[in-house]
């Protein structure tokens, strides 16, 4: 025989474990120091710039 669950029980369950993963996630993505913040964009910004000088410029059409 099938074992009897109590359905409001399990969804309240199924909620809770879906806010903890949420929680998880934003601690990990908002959770940073300021310092933390500054090095990161920092990182990015010196990423675009090296991109930016290795660019070629494209000849222009003489037509």
């Amino acid at each position: 025989m099938a074992e009897i669950i109590n359905l409001n029980k399990a969804r309240k369950a199924r909620a809770k474990a879906i806010a903890q993963g949420q929680a998880e996630t934003n601690r990990a993505r908002f959770g940073r120091s300021k310092a933390e913040k500054a090095r990161d964009a920092a990182e990015a910004e010196r990423k675009v710039r090296t991109l930016d000088q290795a660019r070629r410029e494209t000849p222009e059409d003489p037509s």
